[in-house]
């Protein structure tokens, strides 16, 4: 494994990575908090041990900062602080394990080989597009031929997930189901007004309409 230790602590982080590396993984050891925020981004590491009280940057923003980045490389946090209170902290931040000092090796071993067992998550997009439509989910702003598409919040919910599904037949049961969290029939055209109230919106203005019908089952948007 390629493991990044960011510890202060110039003795015991010696020991961790020489422990580790002696159980055959790759490891670079960091003392300051925003040089290790730098490699962690960077440095494609399969796991972070991390301290919470660092120079330059202290363990818990850097962690929030690599979770807002969409990194998740899977963090330890190695650290003195013990108290329930630090630990919920720790966890919130984006941290997946937390392990409080004094430690025994076997332990800290144990944990990062358990972490690095977990299932990677894969990075979602920021962005859908559809032809010159586009939206952005961090800034929940729309956009189709770079003109700013003012969208109501269940109509970006609806538009959204048929962009998800590009190309895929979605019948209304699904859109009930997706958008609107209903399981059951309730005899409405609710699906039916909100996907024309979008045409108004993302279609109408412009020569190409993406969302089309499909007679007998649904909707789907796509670029023919």
């Amino acid at each position: 494994m390629k493991i990044l230790v960011i510890e202060d602590d110039r003795k015991t982080g010696d020991y961790i990575a020489d422990g580790l590396r002696q159980e055959g993984n790759s490891v670079d050891l960091i003392a300051n908090g925003a040089e290790g925020l730098v490699q962690a981004s960077i440095g494609n590491y399969d796991v972070l041990i991390v301290d919470r009280m660092l120079p330059g940057i202290d363990g818990i923003s850097l962690v929030k900062t690599l979770r807002g980045a969409m990194n998740h490389t899977p963090v330890l946090f190695l650290t003195s602080l013990g108290g329930v209170d630090d630990r919920i902290e720790g966890l919130n931040s984006g941290g997946d394990d937390y392990l409080v000092k004094p430690f025994a090796f076997g332990e800290l071993s144990a944990r990062i080989a358990a972490l690095a067992r977990r299932p990677q998550i894969k990075d979602e997009p920021t962005t859908l597009r559809a032809g010159d439509l586009e939206m952005n989910l961090l800034s929940r702003k729309v956009m189709r031929a770079g003109q700013l598409i003012d969208l109501l919040p269940r109509e970006f919910a609806l538009l959204e997930h048929l962009l998800r599904r590009k190309g895929r037949v979605q019948t209304r049961t699904m859109l009930m189901e997706a958008v609107w969290d209903i399981h059951f029939d309730p005899m409405t055209n609710v699906v039916d007004t909100h996907i024309s109230r979008l045409r108004r919106k993302i279609d109408k203005p412009f020569e190409t309409e993406l969302i089309q019908t499909v007679r007998g089952s649904g909707y789907r948007i796509d670029v023919e």
